[in-house]
């Protein structure tokens, strides 16, 4: 339902009283970014907040500093629209393949993946367009604390195409699978490619272990990572469809793309 003008006035209110509140928060646990001016514009203020939370060690976090994130975050995500995975159209033959094009912080499934790197805390660069960063942004500081715990009992960096598994937290999804993808670096070798498919088999399994029937993967390894985006379709498609001949516990897996090209490789692999 449509809120009326008045409504949205209300709610935009009571986000920005949230957003001061974070912002005040964050500068006092990092004085050293306390001397920054709380800009007047919405958007200038949302860029600040992510920024802080960005940079935002894994530390624990007040009660209600937790209570009045959640909040927030919850709004903002309600206000993107959430897209549930179950009204998606499936692909192909197999119609447990369904292939999407938008923002993975939108989907109501059981897990999204998230392309993460080998430290598995998230970006740290202040407001990043990579997928690593927004998921990180969207979920909130509990994601963090959340891989660091994980990272801190096992000992050493992850490594690549293995999987690990946290809740979703403020994102619409229950979980998110984190899973650092190869990089790339000069002409594509076999290694890489097997270590990429390692990425989809233990993201799957993980879901599996877990109980979790429906899986989005974003593009893995395609962005800063280098890996040519139609071996990688190829790939990931390959991959999963093996995977699904084995086992009838995955009940969707979503191709989740982000760009023109993407979306036409993958919608050719799977037609075919």
């Amino acid at each position: 339902m449509k809120e009326r003008p008045g409504q949205q006035t209300v709610q935009s209110a009571v986000q920005e009283e949230r957003r001061i509140y974070l912002i005040r928060a964050l500068q006092a646990e990092m004085p050293q970014y306390g001397e920054l001016e709380i800009p007047w514009e919405e958007t200038d203020q949302k860029r600040l907040l992510r920024s802080l939370m960005n940079l935002r060690p894994p530390l624990p976090a007040a009660r209600e500093f937790l209570r009045v994130q959640d909040a927030y975050l919850s709004e903002e995500v309600r206000a993107k629209g959430i897209v549930d995975g179950t009204r998606l159209t499936a692909v192909g033959a197999d119609r447990r393949m369904v292939l999407w094009r938008g923002d993975i912080t939108r989907l109501k499934v059981d897990g999204i993946v998230n392309a993460a790197n080998s430290a598995l805390l998230g970006c740290f660069q202040p407001c990043h367009s990579c997928i690593d960063n927004i998921i990180h942004s969207l979920a909130g500081v509990q994601l963090r604390l959340a891989c660091d715990e994980i990272m801190r009992a096992q000992g050493h960096e992850e490594p690549v195409g293995r999987a690990k598994i946290t809740p979703g937290f403020n994102l619409p999804c229950s979980y998110v699978l984190h899973t650092v993808g190869p990089v790339v670096a000069g002409p594509l070798q076999e290694r890489d490619c097997r270590l990429l498919a390692s990425c989809y088999e233990s993201c799957l399994k993980l879901a599996v272990k877990n109980g979790l029937r429906s899986v989005a993967f974003c593009c893995i390894s395609t962005g800063v990572f280098h890996f040519p985006q139609d071996r990688a379709a190829e790939i990931a498609v390959e991959t999963v469809s093996r995977f699904l001949d084995r086992s009838d516990a995955i009940r969707q897996v979503i191709f989740d793309v982000f760009t023109d090209v993407d979306l036409t490789l993958y919608r050719n692999l799977l037609d075919n």
